[in-house]
């Protein structure tokens, strides 16, 4: 069980390299860091655009003197300040070509880091920089929300404590839409980068959504693949990276996992959805209706387990991040605020001098950013042969 964090004299020091102007992920990341009112903003590096970035700044509530031209300006400027006045972590919320050079240069300079997925475009960039982290001794989180849903927890807990007997399969969907409505000419778009192979890196969709429902089935179900099978297309019309994708994985027990992906289906928002088969139950929850976990047991009625603090039936340490009384929707920013939690625990016992109690227990890693990365190109190996399968 997840240790209480250890008490700050004061509040955590953030800092946000992108995320500035029209972006999503930005606003996302500093409203969940600081939900809990233990981090404040204090610099940023927002845009590309320098212009834009200090505008964006000034929006944030970012002083001008920290608001930074590029993140190399930031990560210098930050490391001349006194200990009592540089930040103490960088979040990364930039397209994906930039992860691995802004968080080398982070990790480097000692700060800590939550870093957007997926955490590099390359393996070995993405080995160079385990090292790294595991050398500098720093906390590093990687942004896969999902799996901070209670519910989600709950699953981890089920499986692992063989409520659902064996783990025989795993099928995860996620199906999105948006990018049927992106066109590259439109460079105003928010998401108009992820038409762009350089911006993104070799991979569309397997890399964008693909990591996070590998990352639920490796956390929820446990599931570690041996082999994986990948066939992937490509239906925007102008889109030179796939977005679409069935991924068949096999477990070393012979268990399956089947991961359907899509970014271009008509009408679809972001519908996650994780079923797992077990030999004694089944299970199905869905990021759209995340409040509710359904169980079936072979002639029994069907259970319905929803995300209550209050709620005996919840393990423990779900109970513990279920934040609202029951009846309250909780969502995507409580979840994402759940794994900033975590986080700055490990990060609170680090800057008071202690060791965290469970370090990287609670919140990606930089290995399972690193399992991310090679789950990416074993299926752009898998795909360019034909969908054979390729080891793991």
């Amino acid at each position: 069980m997840q240790q209480p964090p250890i008490p700050m004299a004061r509040k955590i020091r953030m800092a946000l390299i992108g995320g500035g102007g029209q972006a999503f992920i930005g606003p996302v990341h500093l409203a969940a860091a600081t939900l809990d009112q233990r981090v404040q903003l204090v610099a940023g590096a927002l845009s590309s655009d320098p212009e834009r970035g200090r505008q964006a700044a000034a929006a944030f509530g970012i002083a001008p003197q920290r608001a930074y031209d590029s993140y190399r300006e930031l990560i210098a400027g930050e490391s001349e300040l006194p200990a009592e006045q540089r930040v103490d972590f960088v979040t990364i919320a930039t397209p994906n070509d930039s992860h691995f050079e802004i968080a080398r240069a982070a990790v480097q300079a000692g700060f800590h880091v939550v870093c957007e997925k997926p955490m590099t475009t390359d393996l070995g960039q993405a080995e160079q920089l385990a090292a790294m982290v595991k050398e500098r001794g720093v906390v590093f989180a990687v942004a896969h929300p999902y799996a901070a849903y209670p519910l989600v927890r709950q699953i981890r807990q089920m499986v692992a404590g063989g409520d659902v007997g064996e783990v025989q399969a795993v099928r995860i969907h996620y199906i999105q839409g948006g990018l049927r409505r992106v066109q590259p000419e439109a460079a105003q778009q928010r998401a108009a980068w992820k038409l762009d192979p350089y911006r993104m890196g070799p991979s569309g969709t397997v890399a964008d959504i693909g990591t996070h429902a590998f990352h639920l089935a490796r956390y929820a179900a446990a599931f570690e693949p041996v082999e994986i099978a990948c066939q992937l297309a490509t239906f925007h019309p102008v889109r030179p990276l796939e977005d679409y994708g069935h991924i068949l994985m096999r477990g070393a027990q012979g268990n399956l996992a089947l991961l359907t992906l899509s970014q271009v289906t008509h009408g679809r928002l972001n519908d996650l959805t994780l079923e797992i088969d077990g030999s004694e139950a089944s299970l199905v929850w869905r990021q759209e209706d995340p409040n509710v976990l359904t169980v079936r047991r072979h002639g029994q009625p069907v259970q319905f387990y929803e995300c209550n603090r209050r709620a005996d039936y919840l393990e423990p340490q779900v109970q513990a991040v279920c934040r609202l009384p029951g009846g309250h929707p909780e969502g995507f920013l409580e979840a994402f605020a759940n794994l900033y939690a975590a986080f700055l625990n490990d990060l609170g016992d680090r800057l008071t001098g202690h060791a965290a109690a469970s370090p990287g227990t609670g919140y990606p890693s930089v290995i399972d950013g690193l399992e991310g990365v090679r789950f990416v190109e074993a299926c752009i190996s898998s795909g360019r042969s034909g969908g054979w399968w390729t080891p793991f």
